[in-house]
């Protein structure tokens, strides 16, 4: 088995590879998020909403690589909403998550959940690629009553776009036009690409 690192704090991503077989290792990066996208778009320009998703997950991968070197392949992921051309991350507040689902019911805005894997094998090849992975999301159109209910579970304050299709959320999309395990906050199909162009199987991180 190649030891594999997750750079995530997400409980869903950690259950989401667990469930398809796979153990990583959970190294936090400490990224200061909005530097990240501020330091880019000043040399980049404007960030469309797949880039910020990417350029977070790519940071938080080299962080732990660069403060941890973990003699290991290394998975950094950021997921991001996009509606109506603004990119939504954790509302962090209630405020903000009733102001989120104000805007967001009825309708259907895009996640964006960028991943970036890099081969910190020593005896790897130092390789680092990304992609991210785009699925339209339906929800629901709540009332302000089911709204302010959902809000006061805490959950949506701490998941990007303010909501989950796997948690307490389930009921409030009312359907996905891509990869669930995308939404959950990992592509596994996408991951399994990325290692194939490493030159490896999806197999190989698993428990033999």
């Amino acid at each position: 088995m190649i030891p594999f690192v997750l750079a995530s704090a997400s409980p869903a991503r950690l259950t989401t590879l667990t469930r398809a077989g796979v153990h990583p290792e959970v190294i936090v990066s400490g990224v200061d998020e909005d530097a990240v996208i501020e330091a880019a778009q000043q040399e980049h320009g404007r960030l469309d909403a797949g880039d910020v998703a990417l350029t977070l997950a790519r940071a938080k991968a080299e962080q732990v690589g660069a403060e941890h070197a973990p003699d290991a392949l290394l998975l950094g992921c950021d997921s991001v909403l996009e509606l109506d051309g603004d990119v939504f991350g954790k509302p962090h507040s209630s405020q903000v998550a009733v102001e989120r689902w104000q805007r967001m019911r009825g309708r259907t805005g895009t996640l964006h959940t960028g991943h970036w894997l890099i081969d910190d094998r020593e005896a790897g090849t130092g390789a680092t690629l990304g992609a991210t992975a785009s699925t339209l999301v339906h929800f629901a159109d709540l009332s302000d009553a089911e709204i302010a209910h959902y809000v006061g579970t805490g959950e949506p304050l701490h998941v990007a776009g303010g909501f989950t299709v796997d948690g307490l959320g389930g009921p409030y999309v009312t359907g996905i036009e891509g990869d669930y395990h995308a939404v959950v906050g990992v592509s596994l199909p996408l991951l399994r690409t990325l290692l194939g162009e490493l030159g490896l199987a999806w197999h190989q991180l698993l428990p033999h």
